[in-house]
């Protein structure tokens, strides 16, 4: 939907993918997208390279953005921050909750129009003054997650577990499905100003068929594996 206001293009409100409900769990095809990425390890409230992830996307994204308006004639509201999750020893995530041992991905997706050279030109100018600790480890990738589960949260990054419960060990299961792919949240609140209990976050997961037996499925989603939870 563009805004007629001031032809803005609003990928929140045109994206089926960055529709959710609470208390829902709805299958949803996302298409493949091309994000701005920062890789980092540890725990997101107080490692700096969380902290300095964040400062380095929305400089480089607000200034492909302003590009794409200038060059292209095309203007977009800068979608919201995003997140991929996951650890190589999960129990860093649940019984041993190690959040110094936590991977992570940040995300702003950026229009497909936008070309690799616009990024390129944009990390430039977002160094020429004062750049970014982490400037030079943003690059542009795509993300393919095709078919997904996913619902919206409303409250603190602590109280998802009971919801990614339900997700992995009933909605899931139920459908026939399988877990694949990363845990993937979406910010629809800024977490440094919204108060936690009022955050807005929703939660995707990538499933596929689960092509087993039934009896061959007991259990096959008990641990969550592969999926993180915060």
């Amino acid at each position: 939907m563009t805004d007629p206001a001031d032809g803005k293009v609003d990928f929140r409100r045109t994206l089926d993918a960055y529709r959710a409900h609470k208390g829902r769990f709805r299958l949803v095809d996302v298409p493949d997208m091309q994000y701005l990425m920062i890789d980092g390890r540890g725990d997101p409230n107080s490692a700096p390279a969380f902290t300095g992830a964040v400062e380095a996307l929305y400089p480089v994204a607000y200034r492909v953005k302003f590009a794409s308006r200038r060059e292209l004639g095309r203007d977009y509201v800068v979608p919201p921050l995003e997140g991929l999750w996951w650890a190589e020893d999960m129990t860093s995530f649940t019984s041993a909750r190690d959040t110094s041992r936590w991977r992570w991905t940040l995300m702003l997706m950026v229009p497909d129009w936008i070309a690799p050279g616009m990024v390129t030109a944009a990390v430039a100018l977002a160094g020429a003054k004062r750049p970014p600790g982490r400037l030079d480890d943003v690059r542009l990738e795509r993300l393919a997650e095709g078919r997904c589960v996913q619902t919206l949260h409303v409250g603190s990054f602590d109280d998802e577990t009971a919801v990614l419960a339900r997700l992995h060990h009933e909605f899931v299961p139920t459908h026939g499905l399988r877990l694949t792919g990363t845990h993937h949240e979406i910010y629809l609140s800024d977490f440094r100003r919204v108060a936690p209990d009022r955050r807005r976050t929703i939660l995707r997961q990538p499933v596929a068929a689960d092509t087993r037996a039934v009896g061959e499925r007991r259990g096959a989603t008990a641990d969550g594996s592969g999926q993180p939870t915060r």
